[in-house]
C-alpha cells in the first residue's frame, strides 16, 4: 500500500502513521462498522471522484440499517472526501471511508460507544490485475454461502459481512484461482467476494437481483446504464449456476474490479475462454465515462 501523508480522522487532518485508535475499539470486536469504495481518476479535466455522492448516500443507509448515528452529514462527507484527494497531492487514488463504534464499553450493545469516521485515500492499482482487465481472471464456485438477508443485512456495506468475503477469497486463492462466486441460500448466483456478478447469453446482459443478496452496487448500476444507453438489452433476474457455465460472456464489476472479464468458472472456458465482445464494448464505454471523455455522462464525477 502506498503511503499518502495525511488521513481525515473524525473532522481532522492526521499524518497517516499518527491515524489509530485503541485495541478495545468496539469495531474491532464486532464488527460494527460500515464503510464504502470509491474511486478517484486522473480524468482528461483533472482529478474527479467518481459518483461520489451515490456512494457517501449508500454509506449513511448502511449506518442507519445498522442503527449507526452518523456525526457528519451527506455533504459533510462529500466535501471532506473531496478535501482529502486535494490535501495529499493525489490525481488518481481510492477513497475509502469508514464508520465504526469506537474505544468506550465493552460487550455487545454498541450504544454508549462513540461514532468514529475516518477517510482515507490512496494510490492503488487494478485490483485484479492489468492482464485480468484486458484477457480475463479464473474464478470458481466457493463452498462458501453468501451471507442471507435473515442472518446480516445484505444491503448494508458493513465491515461483519465481509468475514463471509474472505473466507471465499482466501478458498479461491488457495485452490489457485483469482476470485470466487458465491451462491445464496437458494442456490442462486449472486456475488463474488467483493463484485457484483454479470453473464450475457444471447446478447442480453444479466445480472442477480437485490433480492439474491448481492450487495447494490454503484459500478453494478453505472454498467447497467451503460449497458442500456448503447442499446444493449439488460436483464434483472435470479440466475442458476448452470447458466454460467454456458453464457457467452461473464464479467464482474466494482470500485477497484471496475469492469474485469470472466474467463473460466471452475475449469470451464467461458466463452471464447477471454474477453467476449460485449464485455469488451461495455468496459471501453466504462474507461471513457469515468475518465471524463464522453461529457454525457460528467453528472457522475465530481471535479476536484
Amino acid at each position: 500500500m502506498e503511503k499518502s501523508e495525511k488521513i481525515w480522522l473524525n473532522g481532522e487532518f492526521v499524518p497517516w502513521d499518527e491515524a489509530k485508535v485503541h485495541v478495545l475499539t468496539h469495531g474491532l470486536h464486532y464488527g460494527t462498522g460500515v464503510f464504502e469504495g470509491i474511486k478517484c481518476y486522473d480524468t482528461v479535466k483533472g482529478p474527479a471522484i467518481f459518483r461520489l455522492r451515490e456512494h457517501m448516500q449508500r454509506l449513511l443507509n448502511s449506518a442507519k440499517i445498522y442503527q449507526m448515528p452518523m456525526p457528519y452529514s451527506l455533504d459533510e462527507l462529500c466535501a471532506a472526501a473531496k478535501e482529502m484527494v486535494k490535501v495529499n497531492n493525489l490525481k488518481a487514488c481510492y477513497v475509502r471511508p469508514i464508520a465504526f463504534y469506537g474505544y468506550g464499553e465493552m460487550g455487545v450493545n454498541p450504544r454508549k460507544n462513540k461514532v468514529d469516521v475516518s477517510i482515507i485515500v490512496w494510490e492503488w492499482g487494478a485490483y485484479l490485475g492489468d492482464d485480468g482487465i484486458q484477457n480475463g481472471i479464473r474464478v470458481m464456485m466457493s463452498s462458501w454461502q453468501r451471507i442471507d438477508s435473515r442472518s446480516l443485512p445484505t444491503h448494508a456495506k458493513a465491515t461483519a459481512n465481509y468475514a463471509n468475503s474472505v473466507l471465499a477469497k482466501l478458498e479461491a486463492l488457495d485452490c489457485g484461482f483469482d476470485e470466487a462466486i458465491m451462491l445464496n441460500s437458494h442456490g442462486m448466483l449472486c456475488e463474488g467476494s467483493g463484485e457484483n456478478l454479470f453473464i450475457i447469453k444471447d446478447g442480453v446482459v444479466i445480472t442477480p437481483p437485490s433480492s439474491a443478496g448481492a450487495l447494490p452496487g454503484i459500478t453494478r448500476d453505472s454498467a447497467m446504464t451503460i449497458a442500456q444507453d448503447m442499446g444493449i438489452p439488460v436483464e434483472t433476474r435470479d440466475i442458476l449456476r448452470e447458466e454460467l457455465f454456458l453464457a457467452d460472456e461473464a464479467f464482474f464489476t466494482g470500485t477497484a474490479a471496475e469492469v474485469t472479464p470472466i474467463r473460466e468458472v471452475d475449469g470451464r472456458p467461458i466463452g471464447n475462454n477471454g474477453r467476449g465482445e460485449l464485455t469488451a464494448k461495455i468496459q471501453a464505454k466504462f474507461f471513457d465515462v469515468v475518465n471524463g471523455r464522453d461529457e454525457k455522462y460528467h453528472y457522475w464525477l465530481d471535479f476536484i
